[in-house]
């Protein structure tokens, strides 16, 4: 079984950091970036992961 990892994501707007989501350690090695609903800027923003 694949292990899993806890990364967090930033909205590219305001930088804020919204979301925590998990994701297998053997994925790629691309950062995960999702479109989520920020509530800072009230709209759907597209967020990515932060280190």
């Amino acid at each position: 079984m694949a292990k899993s990892t806890k990364v967090i994501l930033a909205c590219e707007v305001c930088l804020s950091r919204n979301y925590s989501v998990n994701r297998s350690k053997n994925s790629s090695g691309s950062r995960l970036a999702l479109m989520k609903f920020c509530p800072k800027c009230n709209k759907k923003t597209l967020h990515k992961e932060t280190k």
